[in-house]
């Protein structure tokens, strides 16, 4: 795959990238269900094989599990072929009751940087980033500047080697760049998700900031394997059963007409849907990399076709003619 670099930073990333969220496991308040973690650490492995040279993760992903899997990861795979990890701090969550909640307070975030190597068994994190900038979302935000300080600080001791931010608007990044040089930014980006199109995303690459975009295949609705019966035998357990809005109605006909379109673009190409709504985000020049969950390897293949696939004109005119104008966000406040 062709690699670009995100932002400042000194190193380069595939355009496709696998993220965590979905195999943290069962028990916390964000899961996707049970998942076995040698499904997950065939399919990390496999996407490594493949290419993929970033893993990005998050301390609250399985309140902590998520990272020890990457971790092992690391110890599997050859030095030659190891991914650079991201991973992002801010949400942190009580032992005993297991409730999440948000901090940018310097003493929370060292310790969660310390935490974060440890489980991922490395000396340095390649990319660290601001989780979240309030919470709930939309909250106070008044301790962005100590935190980025804080960041700034850890880079200087070597235990981060770029800095990066999460979920923040135009105003909040530009307060992180008052403290520190910033990498990159981890928005929310999908056919059915484009609030960023506005001003985040032209803000970014005036301003050099890499854009990494989560939620492309907006939780697996635009992958193509969801039906309606599909959805409705979803484990209670799973936040998109009952907590996303594009998993139901009235939103859940137009989206499985769209993923009607995307597949039929796609068999034109021998792809998947999943890899036409990840190349239609890559489209965008200000994106430097999609994020992508796979829960097994054999679902690797049909998202990284979308690398090296460029849509037509008349491609995008027929996805456009099935997006809606006006959407609110799909993201559940502590997560992605």
């Amino acid at each position: 795959m062709q690699q670009k670099r995100l932002g400042n930073a000194d190193f380069t990333i595939s355009p496709i990238g696998l993220g965590t969220w979905a195999i943290a496991g069962p028990g916390w308040e964000f899961g996707w269900g049970a998942q076995d973690d040698a499904d997950s650490l065939a399919a990390l492995e496999y996407a490594v094989e493949r290419g993929v040279n970033w893993i990005d993760t998050a301390a609250v992903y399985g309140l902590g599990h998520a990272e020890e899997i990457v971790g092992q990861l690391l110890r599997r795979v050859p030095a030659s072929r190891r991914p650079l990890v991201f991973t992002k701090g801010s949400l942190v969550w009580d032992r005993s009751t297991q409730k999440i909640s948000h901090s940018l307070a310097p003493e929370s975030l060292l310790q969660e940087i310390e935490d974060s190597l440890r489980r991922l068994q490395v000396q340095t994190i390649d990319l660290y980033q601001i989780h979240w900038p309030a919470f709930p979302p939309g909250g106070p935000d008044d301790g962005i500047e100590a935190a980025l300080a804080v960041l700034a600080k850890a880079r200087e001791q070597g235990k981060i080697r770029a800095i990066g931010v999460s979920n923040f608007n135009v105003a909040q990044i530009r307060r992180a760049q008052a403290v520190t040089a910033i990498a990159s930014l981890q928005p929310p980006y999908s056919a059915l998700m484009r609030e960023v199109e506005d001003d985040i995303l032209p803000f970014c690459e005036q301003a050099g900031v890499g854009v990494i975009a989560y939620s492309t295949l907006q939780s697996g609705l635009l992958t193509g394997a969801m039906s309606r019966a599909r959805i409705a035998s979803l484990p209670d357990d799973d936040w998109r059963k009952t907590r996303s809005p594009d998993y139901q109605e009235p939103r859940l006909t137009r989206n499985l007409a769209l993923v009607e379109t995307l597949r039929s673009i796609g068999q034109r190409h021998g792809l998947t849907p999943a890899a036409v709504a990840i190349a239609w985000v890559l489209r965008q020049s200000a994106v430097t990399g999609a994020i992508v969950g796979a829960r097994r390897s054999g679902q690797v293949d049909g998202l990284i076709g979308a690398a090296d696939f460029r849509l037509s004109p008349q491609e995008l005119a027929e996805i456009a003619r099935l997006l809606p104008e006006g959407m609110g966000t799909n993201v559940p406040e502590a997560a992605s």
